[in-house]
């Protein structure tokens, strides 16, 4: 996938975030970004596999793992009605009907990003969560050294002190603060999108994404 002309359409979109503007442009969304994501989350499937089979790539082009690029106004300040960015989540198999781990790629004009985790679970599997870093906290460590090492840094979404149930005391205290359990590997050094060097990148956090499958009672 051609990362520049995307990212240049997207630029261009947020100098000129309306509808009339986008109709005249909407060829150039499909040729320069939809198609070419399509294509891209398609190549992906084989990569993908290889990491795990419970993970989804799916090319349709609504309901599929392309994030539409319309935004939900309804209750926002902002109604500029078009996302400035290209969202693709391959959800795990699960991820339909529950809070599930799954990857995320991001492309905006100014960031290009790959992302595994869970953002923002519900109060049942993140309460899981917590519990599975406590209880198994080496197995943790080691999930974490692994994706450190890969390039990946976790997301500092965090409670002030440690949720309700859990000691501030414990090892793992910092860990049980966050609200969201996702780890970014930045890719702003890229012009195009390699699904085999992708895949490769990914199963370098395959543990990462295994804990956190087994941690909310899910396959990997």
């Amino acid at each position: 996938m051609n990362v520049v002309e995307a990212q240049r359409f997207l630029f261009q979109l947020s100098m000129n975030n309306d509808r009339a503007w986008f109709k005249a442009n909407e060829a150039r969304y499909e040729s320069a970004v939809r198609e070419p994501t399509r294509a891209f989350i398609r190549e992906m499937a084989g990569p993908l596999a290889r990491v795990s089979t419970h993970l989804v790539a799916d090319d349709r082009k609504v309901g599929g793992s392309m994030m539409r690029i319309q935004r939900d106004v309804r209750f926002s300040n902002d109604k500029s009605p078009y996302k400035t960015n290209v969202g693709v989540q391959l959800r795990h198999t699960a991820g339909k009907d529950i809070h599930a781990p799954g990857v995320y790629f991001h492309i905006s004009p100014d960031e290009v990003s790959l992302g595994v985790g869970m953002w923002m679970p519900d109060a049942e599997p993140l309460r899981a969560l917590r519990e599975a870093v406590r209880d198994r906290w080496p197995a943790w460590q080691k999930a974490l050294n692994a994706a450190e090492r890969a390039g990946f840094t976790q997301h500092r979404d965090a409670l002030s002190r440690a949720p309700k149930g859990f000691d501030k005391a414990d090892p793992a205290a910092d860990e049980l603060k966050r609200r969201s359990f996702i780890a970014s590997f930045r890719l702003d050094d890229r012009e195009t999108l390699v699904p085999a060097e992708l895949g490769a990148t990914l199963l370098q956090v395959s543990e990462y994404m295994e804990f956190l499958c087994e941690a909310v009672g899910l396959p990997f």
